[in-house]
């Protein structure tokens, strides 16, 4: 048997409709990681937010967290990371914006928010992750791995538009959701963070597979040599990722029963 590498993001993609593991799901990666394949998990989650769901599974899983600035081994050894530099985090974090978008900073360890949004934790039920309150004036944009700005579409496409403009290839400059808009260092996201990881498994990218739903999975999708776009995925990602095949809606448990056919088990 040939080892593969399997990576999937999470929201939207492996998870189901209640943003939780399936336990077909489950049973899936671990008759996987039996045979002997490597599993990862890539999302723009905290790293913390997603160990519940590695937890639960049991198995070895590497993880990339916020968008590719971390990764991590499935014994939780940082491999790789990369902040926003100082002087551009303070920028982002001072941006003028309407009230109601709320700002988010992803630490290493923590994730932090300009005023309480309670709506926000019921993504993070299933893990007990949850925000830490700070005043915008009290953030020194020191070890900032995303900022993420969370509000009306609208609204989020000026500041994206203002981003962009003035600091071009120095930030790295995405979506998860139509609601969120999620900044890291330039060069930073998924897919540089499946080149590293493949690298250190010493596994080619034709025996990737990889699964995602959303803009920040554009860099994944594309490097991997099996690339998979879920039926629910946003309508300009599969223009993105030409080569990518469609597969089911994440609420039908489509992952894995993707996998359960191409491994036959």
């Amino acid at each position: 048997m040939t080892p593969h590498l399997i990576v999937s993001d999470l929201d939207g993609t492996l998870l189901d409709a209640n943003h939780d593991l399936h336990s077909e799901t489950i049973e899936t990666l671990r008759l996987l990681a039996e045979q002997g394949h490597h599993l990862a998990f890539a999302s723009g989650r905290h790293y913390r937010d997603m160990l519940a769901f590695r937890d639960r599974l049991g198995v070895p899983i590497h993880v990339i967290s916020t968008n590719g600035a971390y990764l991590h081994d499935p014994a939780g050894e940082l491999l790789t990371s990369r902040h926003l530099e100082t002087e551009l985090a303070r920028e982002l974090i001072a941006l003028e914006r309407h009230a109601s978008v709320r700002l988010n900073l992803y630490l290493e360890n923590e994730w932090l928010i300009d005023a309480p949004e309670p709506r926000l934790l019921a993504y993070h039920a299933h893990t007990g992750f949850g925000y830490r309150v700070v005043e915008p004036h009290r953030l020194d944009g020191e070890g900032v791995g995303k900022v993420l700005y969370i509000g009306d579409p609208q609204r989020l496409a000026g500041l994206e538009a203002s981003i962009r403009s003035r600091h071009g290839e120095r930030l790295h400059v995405t979506y998860s959701t139509v609601n969120s808009l999620e900044i890291m260092a330039g060069g930073v996201n998924k897919g540089s963070a499946l080149k590293a990881l493949l690298a250190t498994l010493g596994i080619d990218r034709e025996r990737c597979l990889a699964f995602g739903d959303n803009l920040n999975d554009t860099e994944m999708l594309a490097f991997a040599g099996e690339a998979h776009v879920m039926a629910n995925a946003h309508p300009e990602l599969a223009g993105r990722v030409p080569k990518a095949h469609r597969i089911g809606h994440h609420a039908e448990t489509a992952v894995a029963r993707h996998l359960r056919e191409r491994f036959v088990l």
